[in-house]
């Protein structure tokens, strides 16, 4: 057996069947699917475990928080983080993105001011910006990608000024596939004295991210997108911003006192985590992480590099097809229309055959204004996924656009 085969058989729902034919889910960009150490990971945490955490004196309490804090430190060991405090759990990249766009705009952020967005992120990466600027009456500016479908690195550059607070990027597109430069980026911005939001939902799950090498301000990514829970995320801070920060939320553990006359708020991390936090969710996170890192990220860029070049080359032979996003350097994800026919059509015929495909705008309008276009079809690929798989998509899609012209 070799490892791509016994990498499938830890997910369970790979043997599932949709409409009588096995499930081909090229789906992975919106969420992985799940191995079952995860699965039986929660499962045991409500079953054996359950408790609240941090508050109690009890044994299961007292268990599930000493669970719940070893789950922070192997997010920590996972991105290289020097020190747990700086990593928030939240509930995915979304919420990270912001917490940050408030706290951030609350502390470092007045009118007049300038953040910098990329064309090519996901609205979660641009709406929360967009929110505080208004807030704040401050400026939002735009870094252009190019018809690659890279970002337009000469410009970039000249688009920081002495106002400019923050910059906010994605790391991989989750629309075109693109690994940013992140390293150049962080230097750059870092020449200019301004710090750096990093988006890496579509990136820890294919690439190795260091954030001491980046040197990145801010770093988050979700749960989901890496074979964990859903409603589960990290966010990596550098102390010199977040102790300067204000709270995001108010609630309980977040708090140190409280009277009618003053609060006073807990030490990092726990006062951006108000509330009950999602521990079971942090430590099945803990446990995907865990599984990635045995596997190793650099085999599994590897695996997906492999069948990335092999459906490329594979699409690129029927007819009328585009491919957008063409970057020298990318994830495994495709996006492309076929002229004439809808995307939508597309997808939903392609369900019919068991294949799971995302069709539609990806949450990156602007991406899709850049293109003229309404949306795309995307197939993006994990490492359990097959050649064979491949070859039974090709074939569907030839099959499905043999009947829609």
């Amino acid at each position: 057996m070799n490892l791509q085969e016994q990498i499938r058989r830890d997910f369970p729902i790979l043997k599932t069947k949709v409409y009588n034919k096995p499930l081909i889910y090229f789906d992975n960009a919106a969420t992985t699917q799940k191995p079952r150490i995860v699965i039986d990971t929660v499962a045991d945490c409500y079953a054996s475990k359950n408790s609240n955490i941090h508050r109690g004196v009890h044994f299961l309490s007292e268990q599930l928080t000493d669970k719940y804090e070893e789950s922070r430190a192997i997010a920590a060991k996972f991105l290289n983080a020097k020190a747990t405090e700086k990593i928030i759990f939240t509930r995915g990249t979304t919420e990270s993105a912001n917490l940050v766009a408030f706290s951030f705009g609350e502390a470092f952020i007045n009118k007049g001011d300038e953040v910098i967005v990329s064309e090519m992120e996901h609205h979660s990466n641009m709406v929360p910006w967009q929110i505080m600027c208004e807030r704040k009456n401050a400026k939002l500016i735009k870094l252009p990608i190019t018809k690659s479908g890279e970002l337009d690195m000469e410009v970039f550059p000249k688009l920081i000024t002495g106002k400019t607070r923050i910059l906010a990027i994605t790391h991989v597109s989750n629309a075109l596939g693109t690994i940013n430069p992140i390293k150049e980026i962080i230097e750059i911005a870092h020449s200019n004295c301004v710090p750096v939001f990093v988006d890496g939902a579509q990136a820890v799950q294919h690439i190795n991210v260091d954030v001491q090498d980046l040197d990145a301000d801010f770093y988050a990514f979700s749960g989901h997108k890496i074979y964990g829970p859903t409603g589960i995320g990290v966010l990596y801070g550098k102390t010199k911003y977040l102790e300067k920060m204000p709270p995001y939320q108010g609630g309980g553990e977040m708090i140190k006192k409280v009277s009618f006359d003053k609060t006073t708020f807990n030490e990092l991390p726990f006062i951006f985590e108000a509330g009950t936090p999602n521990y079971v969710g942090a430590i099945g996170l803990a446990e995907a992480l865990k599984y990635v890192s045995n596997i190793g990220i650099e085999k599994i860029a590897e695996i997906e590099t492999d069948l990335l070049n092999y459906a490329t080359d594979k699409l690129k032979d029927i007819e009328d097809i585009e491919i957008f996003g063409n970057a020298k350097h990318k994830s495994s994800v495709i996006s492309f229309n076929v002229k004439n026919i809808h995307h939508s059509d597309i997808g939903t015929l392609l369900d019919k055959l068991g294949i799971a495909v995302r069709t539609g705008s990806h949450c990156a309008d602007p991406v899709m204004d850049y293109f003229g276009i309404s949306g795309t079809v995307r197939a993006s690929l994990a490492f359990y996924n097959t050649k064979e798989e491949i070859d039974v998509f090709v074939a569907g899609l030839k099959r499905v656009l043999g009947m829609l012209r």
